[in-house]
């Protein structure tokens, strides 16, 4: 099992900074931002922008991941997006990991124009991730799709991670699965939205299972094609799981562990929790973080499927 955490781009940098290091320090495998406009949870809340605050913890940092959790197409050109995906993998040196989704809440309308139905923001998260991966991976990209246009596309020198930065994508649906499957590097989920903990996570397993049928079929079709098909990602395929959707983990070091012991049942690899905060969403003590740092992330470092 390896171990995230989610500093949210609300903090004076230099309050933030020692966050960052410190995720580092307690030995969190990856570390992540929101990417955003607005949170629909902290509306009235300072937020800073995504791209310079994680090249400011990519400077006061060494070892750690740095990830978007998630940027999605509400307000990204694949095109631009791309630039800052170069600079981060950069800056970073090869430690950039892109979340992506189709995204949702305010910044949906935020910047104007209709709300898209849910097929129409599949049909769009679809072309934002086939466009994304093309410019990543070749330069001098033309394309013209219903939602986004590139003409002669120039994106050198390339990233720094080959063949490009990985994706771990975000979805909950058949379509958006089989999307992750075949561009991903890994899948994330924060499960169906609900207040009471045990009906999250039966919604987490749900969720688990399909991802286990998608992956059965594209074994399947690989095998009777001769392996022509898509790789055989069963193994090897990182699953990430948001913590804090029902219940905020780090409220004990017990609640902490009990659900690390129930993602890892379910062949998680990767569990992300948030940083503490003073008060309101995910308000908790940072002395729970010490001790789960301590005292649950060693024990659980290795247990569950081992990272491939």
């Amino acid at each position: 099992m390896r171990f995230g955490i989610t500093i949210l781009p609300e903090y004076r940098w230099s309050e933030a900074a020692p966050r960052w290091r410190r995720a580092e320090e307690l030995g969190f495998d990856h570390a992540w931002t929101y990417d955003h406009l607005t949170w629909s949870g902290l509306q009235d809340s300072p937020w800073y922008g995504t791209t310079p605050t994680l090249t400011a913890a990519a400077l006061v940092t060494s070892a750690v991941k740095l990830g978007t959790f998630v940027t999605s197409p509400n307000f990204r050109h694949p095109l631009t997006l791309t630039r800052d995906i170069l600079a981060l993998d950069d800056v970073s040196n090869g430690r950039f990991l892109c979340g992506v989704g189709s995204g949702g809440g305010i910044d949906t309308t935020i910047q104007g124009g209709e709300e898209l139905s849910p097929r129409q923001k599949v049909d769009r998260f679809e072309e934002f991730v086939v466009l994304l991966d093309k410019l990543l991976t070749t330069d001098g990209v033309d394309f013209k799709g219903e939602y986004f246009e590139t003409r002669n596309g120039r994106t050198l020198p390339g990233c720094v991670q080959q063949p490009r930065v990985p994706f771990v994508m975000a979805a909950n649906g058949p379509r958006s699965l089989r999307l992750a499957t075949r561009y991903g590097a890994g899948w994330v989920t924060t499960g169906v939205k609900s207040p009471d903990f045990d009906t999250w996570f039966a919604s987490v397993a749900d969720l688990s299972h399909r991802l286990d049928d998608v992956l059965a079929a594209q074994d399947d079709g690989a095998d009777q094609d001769g392996g022509a098909g898509q790789r055989g990602y069963s193994s090897s395929f990182d699953r990430y799981l948001a913590l804090d959707s029902a219940r905020f983990s780090l409220s004990s070091v017990d609640a902490f562990e009990d659900v690390v012991g129930r993602a890892a049942e379910l062949g998680f690899t990767d569990v992300i929790t948030h940083w503490p905060r003073a008060e309101g969403v995910y308000a908790g003590s940072e002395d729970v973080l010490e001790a789960v740092a301590a005292e649950v992330i060693p024990r659980w470092r290795w247990r569950g499927p081992r990272p491939g």
